[in-house]
């Protein structure tokens, strides 16, 4: 995995980091999300006209993933809500490479040696560390947390399995991300149906910046989803969430969050599981 697809998977970590690290210091978080949604749908829009459509078979993964993905954006906002950053981010990405993995198994028929297992396995727990050892978690924020982390297992094995159907080339991998995330429109609609259309109003230069997030998404789930199409899902899934890492550096520097021996601990045992995962 430490090939160029490794390394554009890391990328693909540090951008995802860094739309989170800006959704989660946001004053209002759900309006945040609908903005990013909307940068997310019309890049997607925007992008179509240019790309091949993707084989007939990856279609039904396009709808799930889709679907999946809006109530990813719910559960995430509401774990954001109940929760710092330094906690519902390494919950939500720490509970996935080992569900990635398992469905993967079972649905893919994917096969890792015992040391991509073991790597899987480490950059769980120490994710998970991450987030246990400040002892702030309650169980409404570890609920959120945790069902975020569900739909993104769910949603990355249905894309492992949907862009390699799709036609197996940069182009139609690229097709099937733009597909996909034209089904985050939902979201700015779920918030107009709850809100209104005058909740939707924020400064100029406030939503300028949420749609460059929602740019930035595209660009670091669109890497994971070419690299599945190369990679097996769990140890793809398990490289791009060491964006744990940048993520408690970013809490740290922006949002002022404690950086202590626990996290440091923490840290060294993903980077010992990502060394595992990449052997």
């Amino acid at each position: 995995m430490f090939t160029q697809v490794g390394a554009l998977v890391l990328l693909a970590a540090l951008l995802h980091a860094g739309w989170n690290a800006m959704l989660h210091g946001s004053r209002d978080r759900y309006l945040s999300m609908t903005w990013m949604c909307f940068g997310m749908s019309g890049a997607a829009l925007l992008a179509l006209p240019w790309l091949p459509l993707p084989a007939a078979a990856a279609w039904p993964y396009i709808v799930a993933s889709g679907l999946v993905h809006v109530a990813y954006n719910l559960f995430l906002v509401r774990a954001y809500e109940t929760g710092d950053l330094g906690v519902a981010y390494p919950i939500a990405r720490g509970s996935s490479p080992l569900l990635v993995t398992l469905g993967a198994a079972l649905f893919a028929s994917e096969r890792l040696t015992t040391l991509h297992v073991l790597g899987v396995v480490l950059v769980s727990a120490g994710i998970i560390l991450l987030a246990l050892q400040r002892g702030q978690v309650t169980r409404r924020g570890m609920t959120a947390a945790f069902l975020t982390g569900a739909t993104i297992a769910l949603y990355t094995i249905i894309d492992g399995i949907g862009v390699r159907l799709a036609g197996g080339t940069t182009a139609t991998a690229a097709s099937y991300t733009a597909w996909m995330f034209l089904f985050f429109a939902f979201t700015p609609l779920i918030f107009v149906m709850r809100r209104g259309v005058a909740a939707l109003r924020a400064p100029v230069k406030e939503v300028a910046s949420f749609v460059n997030g929602g740019l930035v998404s595209v660009a670091a789930y669109g890497i994971v989803i070419w690299a599945m199409q190369y990679g097996a899902m769990g140890a793809v899934s398990a490289l791009r969430e060491t964006s744990v890492l940048f993520a408690v550096l970013l809490g740290r520097i922006f949002l002022k969050e404690e950086l202590g021996i626990g996290k440091m601990t923490a840290c060294v045992v993903i980077v010992l599981g990502v060394v595992a995962i990449g052997t």
